[in-house]
């Protein structure tokens, strides 16, 4: 049996120093290892991610169906760790244009995880989240404001919370924009980014996690217009990240 924990860690190393080449061999190896376990299932999870973040597409898609074919094997197609996998699918394929695909994949997730875990758990609000965001795509607006407006009741309950929601305000601010467009939706637009510029100006702990979000929300201030907090939020996470 190998050690997932341990090879997490060492996931970890590697992506922090952004070399996702040492990450992609480092998974494939352990991937290779256990094949056939259950332990495979968080490793293929990992993998689809990084292939989601790098861009690669086919690689991505292939391993997300790897993925869904290991919990019908191991059966836990109904356990939380199955809805981990279901929901990192369904991200996959929303990130490559696939969002009527990914649908299924988050209502499966969705189910549960809303069965099996306490209502504040921050797992519900990423689903909610991303769910939304898909639906967006699909043009499903008033379906995606409610996911959003959940997963907001459920960030804002958390320590860290603050930035999760702050990011959600943005994300409702560019559906606004797809819906009725940027001139219609200027007040609502303009109203989100507010909301969100102050829990990110108040949020107390200036970390790594704060540097990512900052980078995150800085390019959605410049689209609309808002260049001193972009360049600010840019110069932020900068500071964070050389420990200056």
């Amino acid at each position: 049996m190998i050690n997932v924990e341990r090879i997490l860690e060492k996931l970890d190393s590697h992506l922090h120093k952004n070399d996702y080449e040492s990450a992609e061999r480092h998974l494939l190896y352990w991937l290779e290892e256990g094949k056939n376990s259950r332990e495979e299932i968080p490793l293929l999870n990992e993998l689809m991610g990084l292939y989601r973040k790098v861009g690669r597409e086919e690689d991505a898609i292939k391993t997300a169906e790897k993925g869904l074919d290991a919990l019908k094997k191991h059966g836990i197609s109904d356990k939380i760790s199955g809805a981990t996998t279901y929901l990192n699918s369904a991200t996959v394929f929303k990130a490559f244009g696939k969002a009527e695909e990914a649908i299924p994949l988050f209502e499966r997730a969705r189910e549960i995880y809303e069965k099996n875990l306490d209502t504040d758990d921050t797992r519900l609000g990423g689903l909610y989240n991303n769910m939304a965001l898909a639906l967006v795509d699909l043009k499903r607006f008033n379906e995606a404001k409610d996911l959003y407006l959940k997963a907001i009741s459920v960030m804002e309950k958390s320590e860290k919370g603050a930035l999760e929601v702050a990011i959600t305000y943005l994300n409702m601010a560019s559906a606004v924009e797809e819906k009725v467009g940027l001139l219609d939706g200027d007040i609502e637009i303009q109203d989100y980014l507010k909301k969100a510029e102050d829990l990110i100006e108040s949020f107390p702990e200036r970390d790594g996690y704060y540097a990512f979000v900052c980078e995150k929300c800085a390019t959605v201030f410049g689209y609309y217009g808002h260049f001193y907090f972009e360049n600010e939020l840019k110069e932020r996470a900068k500071k964070i990240y050389e420990g200056t």
